[in-house]
């Protein structure tokens, strides 16, 4: 085994983890809220950036914010429709509304989109690099870097400005900053919003790695719980090194077990953390 292979396919991996799961770690960090339609909406725009390219042939750097306005779009819709859950609060009802939520994006994605696998092939994709034995490509580093700046970005605009202020208001006391003439509505849905941008731009970097699915959802969900949990509930650092974490976990454990018990061992690790740091990897408390 190439350990040093392993730990670009583990640092690609993580960012790509990391880059997924933030849309969802904003949504908690700032409503409180889960969306388990979340892996949908990564499905969703994985198909839709294959279609913008493939099908109608723009150039793949178009098709990345066109991708992201169908997310705000679907991010949108779908807090609209569950607003009045969200301002009241009602967990449970929310959950069962987004795992629905998510069913119904399955199944217009497979009436639509078909049940085929699509490859999404990039110019980035296909340009592969060779560094002696080692082996990665553009949309690897593409992948890197993206979520580098994404993540450096999103934290100076959390800690540093007047909209990441007004989130972190919302986030503590929702009932407090309506008395103080925050537009708590719009907040919730500007989250969903971004959600659904983030997912689909973590999507078109993504989707060009694996084959694109109507059921990678399901997996995509059930990685972004983990993440978003291990790197402690609403963490933008936490997140990130938490993704980081889990992609070096998954690269080696796949490489030096097996790669069908990579999710069962990441389960594993994500109980052991949280009995030892029930916080998670958040470096502060309640640490963005």
């Amino acid at each position: 085994m190439n350990l040093t292979q392993q730990l670009i396919n583990g640092l690609v991996l993580g960012h790509a983890y990391a880059l997924i799961a933030i849309g969802w770690t904003v949504l908690l960090g700032v409503a409180r809220l889960v969306n388990f339609g979340h892996g949908q909406m990564y499905m969703l725009g994985a198909f839709m950036t294959w279609y913008l390219v493939s099908r109608l042939g723009l150039p793949y750097l178009v098709a990345i914010p066109v991708a992201m306005l169908a997310g705000v779009a679907v991010g949108y819709v779908m807090q609209r429709v569950m607003l009045r859950l969200t301002l009241a609060q009602d967990l449970v009802s929310i959950m069962i509304v987004t795992l629905g939520f998510g069913y119904v994006l399955h199944g217009a994605a497979g009436l639509v989109f078909g049940s085929t696998g699509q490859i999404l092939e990039t110019p980035l994709s296909t340009r592969d690099i060779y560094w002696g034995d080692l082996w990665f490509t553009w949309q690897d580093i593409a992948i890197v870097l993206v979520a580098i700046a994404f993540f450096a970005v999103l934290k100076y605009v959390i800690e540093n400005t007047g909209v990441g202020r007004t989130a972190r208001m919302v986030a503590e006391d929702p009932a407090l900053s309506l008395l103080a003439g925050i537009d708590v509505k719009k907040v919730y849905l500007a989250v969903f919003a971004f959600e659904g941008a983030a997912v689909a731009l973590a999507a078109a970097l993504v989707a060009p790695r694996t084959p694109i699915l109507t059921s990678m959802g399901f997996d995509e969900v059930i990685i972004t719980f983990v993440v978003v949990v291990l790197g402690g509930i609403g963490s933008v650092t936490g997140s990130y090194v938490a993704g980081i974490v889990l992609g070096l976990f998954t690269a080696f454990f796949g490489a030096l077990v097996s790669p069908a018990y990579a999710t069962a061992a990441a389960f594993g690790v994500l109980i052991a953390v949280l009995v030892l740091r029930p916080g998670g990897l958040a470096v502060a408390p309640g640490g963005r």
